[in-house]
């Protein structure tokens, strides 16, 4: 039986790729007072994050905002630019490509999908090459949208989603460009309107720092044109009333207004650092993760460097060893959770997240945590990962602290 008085000596240490420990400053705003949704206070608001969020997804274009999941944001994608039967190429890339596969599927869709085969896609970014093939045949034009994953949570994985965009402007096909980033937003760099994308998806429980129950639709002129056309069926998540609606800061429905205070506060704080700092420190500690798992002697999930993630590492344990079970024993003496490995690479892998608010110290307890539990847990180590990622943070310093200043 679930016991909720369970409250052990210090912070519980989420150290899943999402959702993210959540900020004190969030916290702190998301309990405010409620206020009158329709009022002039909420209008300003509204204006405010409506303005703040285009500039995380580097758009000049309308973003779309949801009291909903990241799931509803991919229903909410395709229904506002597809039609029944309509044929969308998707690529897998992992267990969150796969359940946006089913969702089309389930809303009428023929979904095509094309991958690596076996395990070797999961380790691997999306190929642009092979979509680039797939279109050329499509000569009768078909394929209605290409549907990718910037960042796939379960692996990894970052693809490159401009070269994507090039690999459809090469074909000379006409497909929209889809493209889910829920957990790459504000932790990568993702920019919506200079590579491209017609409508990009994201959700509030990961970059950004927010509990889960906000979720976004970035969308292009392009995606606006076909939603005028498309005929899968829409009402809540249909674009036009609320674009409407958005432009005095206000919603055809009732917001989740107090998470929008928090995505306000969440806005601040990403600013405050600089998105460009942002990525960099997503960067440097993703690479001190990595450091880590390599002085274990144990591998990464993800097998080229070039793509790999900023925002989580996916670490695969010796032949034999079920990682679900080192994750059971790093829970039970740490108080420390990690992500399980999900769909092909259940019980292969466990993922370390190191996005939101994750900075060094953040870092080297969660190594901490996965050293000696994977000691514990009698899985043999080449090294020390905590030693080998405390060289590499000191040997690669962030930039000063605005504190030192002032």
């Amino acid at each position: 039986m679930l016991k909720l008085d369970f409250h052990p000596a210090g912070r519980h240490l989420l150290q899943i790729p999402g959702p993210s420990p959540v900020p004190d400053r969030i916290l702190r705003a998301i309990s405010y007072p409620t206020i009158d949704h329709r009022g002039p206070e909420f209008g300003a608001l509204g204006l405010k994050v409506l303005d703040g969020i285009k500039k995380v997804f580097k758009t000049a274009q309308p973003v779309v905002i949801y009291p909903a999941s990241g799931t509803g944001a991919w229903e909410a994608a395709l229904s506002n630019t597809l039609s029944p039967g309509d044929k969308v190429l998707m690529y897998e890339t992992g267990h969150f490509a796969t359940l946006w596969k089913k969702l089309a599927e389930n809303l009428g869709l023929k979904p095509e999908f094309l991958g690596l085969p076996g395990i070797e896609g999961w380790r691997r970014g999306v190929q642009p090459d092979m979509i680039e093939a797939r279109l050329r045949e499509d000569s009768a034009h078909e394929i209605k949208a290409v549907c990718v994953v910037h960042n796939e949570t379960s692996t990894g994985v970052t693809s490159d989603i401009a070269a994507v965009r090039r690999a459809i402007d090469a074909a000379h096909h006409p497909a929209l460009l889809l493209v889910d980033t829920i957990s790459g937003l504000a932790c990568a760099d993702y920019r919506h309107d200079e590579w491209g994308v017609d409508v990009t998806v994201s959700g509030s429980q990961k970059g950004l720092m927010l509990p889960p129950g906000i979720s976004f639709n970035a969308v292009s002129a392009k995606a606006l044109a076909a939603s005028a056309k498309a005929k899968l069926p829409r009402a809540f998540w249909g674009w036009g009333e609320i674009i409407e609606l958005n432009r005095q800061g206000y919603w055809p429905y009732t917001p989740n207004t107090n998470l929008l205070y928090g995505l306000h506060e969440a806005l601040d704080m990403l600013f405050e650092e600089g998105l460009d700092n942002v990525f960099a420190r997503h960067q440097r500690l993703g690479a001190a993760c990595r450091a880590a798992v390599n002085a274990w002697g144990l591998e990464v999930l993800c097998v080229d460097p070039a793509v790999f993630s900023p925002v989580l590492t996916g670490v695969v344990t010796p032949d034999g060893v079920d990682a679900d079970a080192v994750r059971r024993v790093i829970y039970e003496h740490f108080d420390m959770s990690l992500g399980t490995g999900l769909g092909k690479v259940k019980g292969r892998i466990f993922r370390i997240g190191h996005l939101g608010e994750c900075n060094d110290l953040s870092l080297m307890a969660t190594l901490s945590g996965c050293e000696m539990g994977l000691k514990l847990a009698g899985v043999q180590l080449a090294g020390s990962g905590v030693s080998a990622a405390m060289d590499y943070l000191t040997s690669h310093v962030a930039r000063p602290s605005l504190k030192a200043a002032a």
